[in-house]
């Protein structure tokens, strides 16, 4: 138990040490669209598109393999 929550307590202080460093705003620029946020959020929204692709490709490479 105290081993699981040391880990627990070590991502949680990397997570805040990463938000601090992240803060600035960046701009983020796609054809005639420009968008304005902090590195942070772009990172997370980043994370978790790569996560979907690779799921969704998962789903779909099983589903190639299963026919």
């Amino acid at each position: 138990m105290k081993l699981k929550l040391f880990i627990i307590f070590a991502l949680v202080v990397l997570l805040l040490v990463t938000i601090v460093q992240n803060a600035g705003v960046v701009e983020l620029r796609f054809l005639f669209w420009t968008l304005a946020m902090s590195r942070i959020l772009m990172f997370i929204f980043l994370v978790l598109a790569g996560f979907v692709v690779g799921w969704l490709l998962r789903g779909h490479m099983a589903h190639r393999r299963a026919r």
